[in-house]
Order: C-alpha cells, then sequence, then structure tokens
C-alpha cells in the first residue's frame, strides 16, 4: 500500500461498518494517521477503547473528530492536511428514509458537497463518495439521495477537470453482508432465538457483497479513478429464500433444530424493489469493462448540446441494465461458502476466536 505511505486518511461515518473494515485493513499499514470523523461520540469512544485493548501501539495513527457533514466548520476543522477522503456519511436506513426525506437530504446530499467544496478548498489529493445500487432506478427516498449525492458528485468532478489538484470519484455497491442493519444478522438472531426468520418475499434478488470487497472497490477508485468517474464492483446475487436456506443449514452445524426453523413471508416493505440495479442501461452504454469492475466515466458535455433534441441512440435499445436478476445467481452452496467469509459467522461457527461479544452480529 506505497500509496497510502505517511499519508493523512480521512473517513466521513468512519464509525460504520465501513469505517471498521478500513480500520482493519489499514492500521497495520505504512499510513500515518486515519481520521475518524462521526457525530456520535458514543460510537467513537466504543471504537477508540476497542482500538487501545487490541494494540495500542497502532491505535495511535487513529485521531477522533465530533462532528456532522451537514455542519461545514465542523467538517473544515477536520479538514487540514489530510491527503484522502473516503465519504461515507450517510442516513442509510430505507424505512426511516421514507419517513424523513429531507433528513436523507440533508446529510447524503447537502453534506456530502459539504465535504466535496471542503476537500477541494483544502487540496485534498482524493475523495471517493460511497453509493448504493438504490442509487440506479431510485424508488425510495433512500435511492434518491444518493442518486442526486452521485450527481453533485460527478458534477464536482466534471468542473475540476482531468487536470485539477483534486480527484473526485464514486463507488456504487450491492447490499453489504451483514453491515449494520442488513437482513443477515436480524436472520440469525431470528434463528437462535427460536424465531421464525421474516421474508418478504422469496423470490426478491440481492446483490452479495462482503465488506471486504466493499474496501477493495473504494481501493481501486481510489487508484484508478479519474474526476467524475463511477466504479462497480461486479457481484454475484442471490435470490432470499437461497440466503435463507444456507443460513439455516450453516448454523445447524451448531445445533440441528436450527436446520427446521421455519420461514414466514411478510410481504414487500416500503420502497422495495424485487431486484437491485448496479448499473443501468444509460450507463451500459460508456461503461468501460476492467475486469471485476465497471468503470463508468462521466458525462463531459457542456450545456451546449442539442443530442436527444435532435437525434437519438439506437444502442441504447439493445443494452440491459446489469441487475442482481441477470448477474451469476449463487445456489444455497454457494452462498455457504459465500457466508463463511463474515468473521461474526466463523466465530459462532467456533472456526476462529471470538473478537467481540457475541450479541454484537455485525461486521
Amino acid at each position: 500500500m506505497s500509496v497510502f505511505k505517511d499519508k493523512v486518511l480521512l473517513i466521513t461515518g468512519g464509525t460504520g461498518s465501513f469505517g471498521n473494515a478500513v480500520l482493519r485493513r489499514f492500521l497495520d499499514s505504512d499510513i500515518r494517521e486515519i481520521r475518524i470523523f462521526s457525530r456520535d461520540e458514543k460510537k467513537q469512544d466504543d471504537m477508540r477503547h476497542r482500538l487501545q485493548a487490541e494494540n495500542a501501539e497502532t491505535a495511535k495513527k487513529v485521531k477522533f473528530y465530533i462532528g456532522d457533514v451537514r455542519n461545514r466548520d465542523s467538517v473544515d476543522a477536520a479538514m487540514t492536511g489530510v491527503d484522502y477522503i473516503f465519504s461515507a456519511a450517510a442516513l442509510k436506513q430505507v424505512p426511516s428514509c421514507e419517513f424523513f426525506p429531507m433528513e436523507a437530504v440533508r446529510t447524503n446530499v447537502e453534506g456530502t458537497n459539504n465535504v466535496l467544496l471542503s476537500a477541494i478548498a483544502h487540496g485534498v489529493k482524493n475523495v471517493v463518495v460511497l453509493s448504493t445500487d438504490k442509487a440506479a432506478y431510485p424508488i425510495n427516498a433512500m435511492g434518491m439521495s444518493k442518486a442526486l449525492m452521485e450527481k453533485v458528485a460527478q458534477a464536482r468532478g466534471r468542473e475540476l477537470g482531468e487536470s485539477a489538484d483534486t480527484v473526485i470519484c464514486c463507488t456504487r455497491y450491492g447490499n453489504v453482508m451483514a453491515s449494520r442493519g442488513s437482513v443477515i444478522p436480524l436472520w440469525v438472531e431470528q434463528i437462535v432465538e427460536g424465531k421464525p426468520i421474516t421474508i418478504t418475499d422469496p423470490n426478491m434478488t440481492r446483490f452479495m457483497m462482503t465488506l471486504d470487497d466493499a474496501v477493495d472497490l473504494v481501493i481501486y477508485a481510489f487508484t484508478h479513478g479519474k474526476n467524475g468517474d463511477l466504479f462497480v464492483q461486479k457481484a454475484p446475487a442471490a435470490t432470499l429464500d437461497t440466503l435463507a436456506q444456507a443460513l439455516k443449514e450453516t448454523y445447524s452445524q451448531i445445533e440441528p433444530k436450527y436446520g427446521d426453523t421455519e420461514v414466514k413471508i411478510i410481504g414487500t416493505r416500503h420502497g422495495e424493489k424485487l431486484y437491485e440495479t448496479l448499473v443501468t442501461r444509460e450507463e451500459m452504454m460508456r461503461a468501460i469493462d476492467m475486469g471485476n469492475y465497471f468503470r463508468i466515466p462521466c458525462d463531459t458535455r457542456d450545456l451546449n448540446y442539442d443530442k436527444f433534441f435532435k437525434e437519438g441512440d439506437d444502442q441504447l435499445s439493445r443494452i440491459e441494465d446489469y441487475h442482481s436478476h441477470n448477474t451469476d445467481r449463487l445456489d444455497v452452496e454457494g452462498m455457504k461458502n459465500l457466508l463463511l467469509k463474515l468473521r461474526f459467522i466463523r466465530e459462532d461457527l467456533g472456526l476462529e476466536p471470538r473478537a467481540k461479544n457475541k450479541e454484537i452480529r455485525s461486521e
């Protein structure tokens, strides 16, 4: 990781699942300092004590800043001397954003814009903004706010141009398994407590990525991105029915009765899709296949264009978007193998020592 040698990295929303994954990846590297910026002092205090208990020497690399991306002054206070930014602060829960959409706008759109403007003003070299598959063809407030966040980041990057000192790009990824608030920890909790697994729609598909995949994607975007780029990692998908069966069979190794857990269909919730799209067909038209990733350059035209008023593009009619129904589909065995990449599941199965309280089933 020589590109990070002696550099200062700021992670907004740094106490979340992604921030914890970045710390696991970078703490023992040659990076000089990692700044955790967030508004939750309790989570910061928990993180600080855990890091000090695990390795007091490497913990010294981590500095904590209380603040809110909605408050530009607090962002500026954490920005001095920063080389790189992973912008992860966001409201991410679909139901809460549905009921409080302006809160999603203030954090996801205005907050991200504050981070970008501050980064530009302070001469930060690289900013990677984290987005979600729900931003593609969005139908809920969370996805809409993230889609607008992407547009803001792309517009800032376009304004800066390729020769600018600051590079701004986005990453978009699907369901991150066992991140906070995701369905896997909930279902495991239901299994071990003897409750039915509650499934909205068994035929619903979701992309399946680990937190390490998410970190890999951000690092790839960081090292390959140009201003306004959007990066997407190709990922397999599974139906919720397959995921539930894989969890039941995995946990039956601990207690056979877990394999007989009832599955209860509760119906689709507010703002949920049958399948998620990672790359729209409009984006697929200009996507560059990088092997494990798609790189989607921003549209560099200015307002002085008349395409779509005088002519269309017949290629668009022949292209399909990249979504969780048409990507590689995992069967139960494939899903079980992927589940074994999750640390808390390996801990539950006794495959590695427990790193945190057994009641904490998130990565």
